[in-house]
């Protein structure tokens, strides 16, 4: 596994959805901002999760793609707990337990892990 290429793809795709989750809630279509924004992040992950894996895998890496998504999921986790909650989430009155113990946290950690492995199957396949 390559470690650094691995944390810049999983920036990129924290990145990306902590800015569409926070965005979501600058358009109001859902009278629970939270569920709206956990849904935006549910959709926007697909695209984003794609865009960070393409480059990962851009030089032709062989790695197994669920440790590659545990190991990304990870990274997430610790900039989640050292950005996110910290700037973003005790502000509005949560904390490091609400968040993490959130289940729509863990719904979107494993959507993100299956997607990084399904996009390595595939790649690695072909």
């Amino acid at each position: 596994m390559e470690i650094k290429r691995a944390i810049i793809s999983a920036a990129i795709i924290w990145i990306i959805g902590v800015t569409a989750y926070i965005l979501s809630y600058f358009v109001v279509i859902m009278d629970n901002p939270e569920l709206q924004g956990n849904l935006v992040l549910i959709i926007t992950l697909v695209p984003s999760t794609f865009l960070g894996i393409k480059y990962y895998y851009k030089n032709g890496t062989h790695t197994n793609g669920f440790k590659l998504g545990v190991f990304m999921f990870l990274v997430t986790f610790c900039l989640d707990a050292l950005i996110t909650v910290p700037l973003f989430i005790i502000p509005a009155g949560g904390n490091h337990l609400t968040f993490f113990t959130d289940p729509w946290f863990w719904l979107i950690g494993l959507e993100y892990i299956l997607l990084v492995g399904i996009y390595a199957t595939f790649r690695l396949k072909y």
